[in-house]
């Protein structure tokens, strides 16, 4: 394997490195430029911190995009393994199970919705429910160009993992994203576990 050259920038850096720092064993003998190609180049500070203007500056009309390395909730979901009989989950992915209850969240807070969640999916497990529809809305897009990103859909994040927490997550058997004719993004259906 052969060594490459340094580039002229990187042999600056190196010497003020070398500089500035104390050494772990003085008694070796060591000279900074052992390391270094060439010959000292001449500082080129301001070429250091030049700031290389933008081609072109976003427009208004169109959103700016941010980087999320999070996984969004549908792949979160999508992503679970299967805990329910297999033939019932594809039937209920087509939207052919109907479902024997329906919780609708829209416009409450995150203080009011997490209650009735709870109320209702222990209610729907006591009745002997096994499919119930949970519509949390797709969430509005907000105008908002702070510096901390804010999620739109905060009901539609949150359910998921309200119901993967005790004391939901006894009663919850599965969770899916409801099929286009019961709420498609904006719904979950919730299997239930048989009450014991």
């Amino acid at each position: 394997m052969t060594r490459r050259k340094l580039r002229p920038d990187e042999e600056e850096l190196w010497r003020k490195v070398t500089d500035k720092t104390e050494r772990l064993h003085p008694e070796k003998p060591f000279h900074p430029d052992d390391f270094v190609t060439t010959s000292a180049p001449k500082p080129r500070l301001k070429a250091m911190f030049e700031v290389t203007p933008t081609l072109s500056k976003p427009s208004a009309s169109k959103p700016s995009t941010s980087i999320n390395l999070t996984p969004s909730i549908v792949d979160q979901i999508a992503g679970q393994p299967v805990q329910m009989d297999r033939k019932a989950f594809t039937q209920m992915k087509r939207g052919k199970l109907k479902p024997e209850g329906k919780l609708d969240l829209h416009g409450m807070t995150l203080d009011r919705a997490h209650p009735s969640l709870i109320r209702f999916i222990l209610s729907a497990q006591s009745q002997g429910k096994r499919l119930v529809l949970v519509v949390t809305g797709k969430g509005k897009n907000r105008d908002d160009d702070g510096p901390i990103p804010v999620r739109f859909g905060v009901l539609r994040h949150q359910v998921p993992q309200w119901l993967s927490m005790p004391p939901l997550s006894s009663a919850v058997l599965q969770v899916s994203q409801a099929n286009v004719r019961h709420g498609g993004g904006g719904a979950y259906y919730v299997y239930l576990r048989r009450q014991r």
